[in-house]
């Protein structure tokens, strides 16, 4: 059984990065992050905080090796990648880089339907930024992947 939180996700994501203050402010100015609260101690260190991204909330904080709270960079990165849905991917990549993100793969259009690319943000997790080009049902993306595969284009 799931249920929807307050934010009217049943999914949400949590984060931890090696300096939540400075992550907060780059997805601000990469991604268009609002802050909606966060908790911190007397040292600065953030032991909570939500930023919303377009219609979702992310969860984040400093880490806590003592509570298994290990960010990226403490264990040699993360096979987490994010995806953000775009009104223009090649703008919001651009954003993000001038923001400090590295590009990881340029935008391109993708078999599946979308013009995307990927950036890496300095604290250690991967970002899609996609745009809806096209609707590409199941079975035409099987037949897309499929020939990428025979055409050897796959990474």
């Amino acid at each position: 059984m799931t249920a929807k939180s307050a934010t009217g996700q049943t999914l949400r994501a949590h984060m931890t990065v090696h300096d939540a203050k400075a992550a907060i402010a780059f997805y601000t100015k990469a991604f268009g992050a609002t802050e909606l609260f966060r908790l911190t101690e007397p040292s600065g260190k953030v032991g909570h905080a939500e930023i919303r991204i377009g219609d979702s909330v992310l969860m984040l904080n400093d880490e806590y090796p003592d509570f298994g709270a290990r960010s990226p960079a403490a264990t040699g990165g993360s096979p987490v990648a994010f995806h953000i849905g775009v009104p223009d991917a090649d703008k919001a990549v651009d954003r993000a880089v001038a923001a400090g993100a590295t590009v990881v793969r340029p935008v391109q259009d993708q078999f599946y339907g979308d013009r995307s690319g990927m950036v890496a943000c300095p604290f250690g997790y991967r970002w899609f930024l996609a745009a809806k080009k096209e609707d590409v049902g199941p079975a035409e993306m099987q037949k897309r992947w499929e020939r990428m595969l025979a055409e050897g284009k796959v990474e």
